[in-house]
């Protein structure tokens, strides 16, 4: 059976793992969802509703860095999962928590009308912008010169939080992310995986 996918375009944790089953050459059934109509067929394998959700073997996946982790087990041609899994998972935490918390905080400034947008960028670039661009003056890459699964699961959410506010971000001092953004935002595999798809209906 072919393996299913929940996915949503815009979303970040969907397109790191959309991003991991392209380049390990995984095919599967996308599946575009609807976030305020959501399929219950997506929501019966998944109860909390978010996506991604991948299902495959009859194995149910409903985060993205399993999906991840399962799509390098699989195939990784290039070596991306060849990493310090110590040094991999202190940045991933620091994304995927306190990061993720500024960057809906500096998104949706209407929703913590308590908070000052000014400490909230500034917070982002001392958490997270400034250890990276530190990172990335040494290497081409967070890690290291070779691409890592650790820059596929991060680069999303740099994504969003320099399309916030394009212009302010280009102003901010860091040649060195942007740069690492750039190359991300034009490669082949983000490409690949930003195709449109209609929503899907259950029958």
């Amino acid at each position: 059976m072919t393996p299913i996918l929940y996915s949503y375009r815009r979303c970040p944790y969907a397109m790191r793992a959309r991003m991991a089953l392209k380049y390990a050459g995984i095919e599967y059934e996308h599946r575009e969802i609807d976030l305020r109509n959501k399929p219950q067929s997506m929501l019966l394998l998944s109860p909390k509703g978010t996506v991604p959700v991948f299902i495959v073997d009859g194995i149910v996946f409903d985060q993205s860095l399993d999906i991840m982790r399962w799509a390098l087990a699989k195939s990784d041609p290039d070596g991306l999962g060849a990493v310090d899994e110590d040094v991999s998972q202190i940045w991933i935490e620091k994304n995927d928590g306190p990061f993720k918390k500024l960057l809906d905080q500096y998104k949706y400034p209407n929703r913590f009308p308590d908070l000052n947008p000014e400490d909230v960028l500034n917070g982002a670039m001392d958490l997270m912008l400034n250890p990276m661009e530190n990172a990335l003056k040494s290497n081409q890459y967070l890690l290291s010169n070779q691409m890592s699964w650790v820059d596929v699961a991060i680069f999303p959410f740099i994504r969003q939080f320099a399309a916030v506010n394009p212009p302010s971000f280009e102003e901010l001092p860091f040649e060195a992310l942007k740069l690492w953004l750039k190359q991300h935002l034009e490669s082949d595999l983000f490409i690949s995986v930003m195709d449109k798809h209609p929503t899907w209906i259950d029958a």
